[in-house]
């Protein structure tokens, strides 16, 4: 029998995946499914559909702040706006396909994830400020940033953010319970009640 498995496609580039996987991984682990993870290149997307983050109007960036902090403060998370944002974040979802080969692709995004949005690490945009975190996981830097700059590796994240736009993911973070697609940190319960379906 397959296990159940809940996707998410996500970007490091995205507060909202940072709460989502926060708060998604005792979520599977309490109905005894697996969290699988898609590197979803938002940037490239965006550029392709002519859309410009932070085009909004100031009252309503400054409410979305304020909700960000509403969140953070709910779930105990130690979550921060970044000076630097937006940011550039091939080289994180690189990281990740790089990191899947040994098995610590779920440890390496919470880590990035948590550099950047908790210690508001924008250093992660190159390999240098990757490095330490692959070391830290006990993968060779050289092997890590050599994997991740690879031509192969830069096809698999594009086959990743096409597979994604095919399936109908048009933002992230985005979490599919079989065919049943979800949408943003604040869908997680009608996430949960179709995962519970599934695994009953």
């Amino acid at each position: 029998m397959t296990k159940p498995h809940v996707d998410l496609y996500w970007d490091i580039g995205s507060t909202n995946t940072y709460f989502a996987f926060k708060l998604l991984q005792p979520i599977v682990a309490r109905h005894g499914a697996e969290l699988v993870l898609h590197p979803y290149n938002l940037g490239y997307v965006f550029r392709n559909n002519d859309y410009e983050l932070m085009k909004e109007s100031k009252a309503k960036l400054r409410y979305r702040k304020r909700d960000l902090m509403r969140w953070a403060e709910k779930h105990q998370l130690p979550f921060q706006i970044p000076r630097q944002f937006p940011i550039k974040s091939s080289r994180v979802l690189r990281g990740s396909l790089a990191m899947r080969q040994k098995g610590l692709e779920v440890a390496f995004v919470e880590a990035a994830l948590e550099a950047y949005w908790e210690q508001g690490n924008a250093g992660i945009v190159e390999y240098a400020g990757l490095r330490p975190i692959a070391e830290r996981l006990g993968v060779d830097p050289d092997w890590f940033e050599a994997t991740s700059a690879s031509d192969e590796t830069g096809a698999l994240l594009a086959k990743s953010t096409d597979d994604a736009v095919a399936r109908g993911v048009f933002g992230v973070p985005m979490m599919f319970v079989g065919d049943e697609m979800f949408w943003g940190k604040d869908r997680l319960d009608f996430m949960e009640d179709e995962l519970a379906r599934a695994t009953a």
